[in-house]
């Protein structure tokens, strides 16, 4: 293993040769800091980012791991190998803007009982917008459905500066995120099982019961992209957003909630798959979303066994966004939470 480094930026790579092009010079200049690194770490990429590494940054360090295990078990993988106090989960497609690092690491030095902050997360073809992986803070309504200050479904905000406080989130999102290594190890590292999509909100559920809290902290910006790996839209980010979901859901919810939660799910997920088939003329989301939930029905076993490790880390029960964003949204019309 390395050296200890406090902070250690790690980029999860798979076939973004044009993304570590275009952002880790940036990335570099932007974590200058004697108490910082940059990792790159490889999740059996088939292009040339190896080779595009080697030669033009022989400086960084490069973790290859040995088959691509997704974002979930590629970082579980890559951060094993890391001796830091935070790591950054940061996203190859991300460009940070100056100074975005130090007031995150100064928060979580003076807040022990926080286990990973996101800065506001904007959109890097449209600045003065949100972006939709994570914008503001992350929330969850009571029907499991993640949402964000900022982003209501496809409905993106403009930055005008109200959401300029700090605030007590439900998630902070993957493509950003500073977390405290032995909070990340304590409640169980990423689901691998996961393999992309959610994982963050999940373990950010399980940092929650824990005792932890999570938070957004708009004093930092970084400018996203987005869909560098699976594009909006994708059958398969479909498939594992409401697979994963589900999963989330059956594994962290109280009994209480699932109750509330699972059968009505059931219902909108049908709705939602039709309304693509037969609106949308998308057949490939109805079989992705009965995939999802054929698969959803074959982990059960599984997910009751990780309910039971969840339940050993539990330490508080933890609430939800009291409303239906579904409700908000397609019935009142609303294209914004206040929250």
């Amino acid at each position: 293993m390395e050296n200890f480094k406090k902070v250690s930026v790690v980029i999860l790579n798979y076939n973004g040769k044009k993304w570590l092009e275009k952002f880790l010079p940036n990335v570099i200049a932007n974590c200058a800091y004697d108490w910082c690194e940059v990792v790159v770490a490889d999740n059996a990429s088939t292009d040339d980012s190896i080779t595009f590494l080697n030669s033009h940054f022989p400086d960084i360090r490069c973790i290859i791991n040995k088959e691509n295990s997704g974002y979930a078990g590629g970082y579980n993988i890559a951060l094993s190998q890391i001796n830091a106090t935070y790591y950054v989960l940061l996203n190859s497609d991300v460009e940070l803007t100056s100074n975005w690092l130090p007031p995150l690491v100064e928060f979580m030095d003076q807040h022990l009982d926080v286990a990973a902050v996101q800065p506001l997360i904007k959109s890097y073809h449209e600045k003065n917008k949100f972006e939709y992986a994570g914008a503001a803070g992350g929330f969850i309504d009571c029907l499991g459905y993640p949402f964000c200050r900022g982003r209501l479904f496809d409905s993106i905000e403009t930055d005008t500066g109200q959401y300029n406080t700090n605030i007590e989130c439900h998630w902070v999102s993957g493509a950003c995120m500073l977390v405290r290594k032995d909070c990340f190890e304590q409640v169980g590292k990423l689901d691998a099982d996961f393999f992309a999509h959610m994982e963050e909100i999940d373990i950010c559920w399980r940092f929650r019961l824990a005792g932890y809290k999570l938070f957004c902290l708009p004093i930092s910006i970084v400018y996203h992209v987005g869909g560098g790996t699976l594009p909006q839209g994708s059958p398969r980010k479909t498939y594992l957003n409401f697979r994963n979901n589900l999963s989330m859901i059956a594994k962290n919810a109280s009994i209480l909630q699932g109750i509330f939660i699972i059968a009505p799910r059931l219902v909108l997920d049908g709705v939602a798959a039709f309304h693509s088939c037969f609106k949308r003329k998308n057949i490939l989301d109805l079989v992705a979303i009965l995939k999802a939930h054929l698969s959803f029905y074959g982990m059960t076993f599984k997910n009751l066994k990780k309910r039971k490790e969840v339940n050993q880390l539990k330490k508080q029960d933890i609430g939800l966004f009291p409303q239906s964003i579904i409700w908000q949204y397609f019935v009142l019309g609303k294209k914004k939470i206040d929250l």
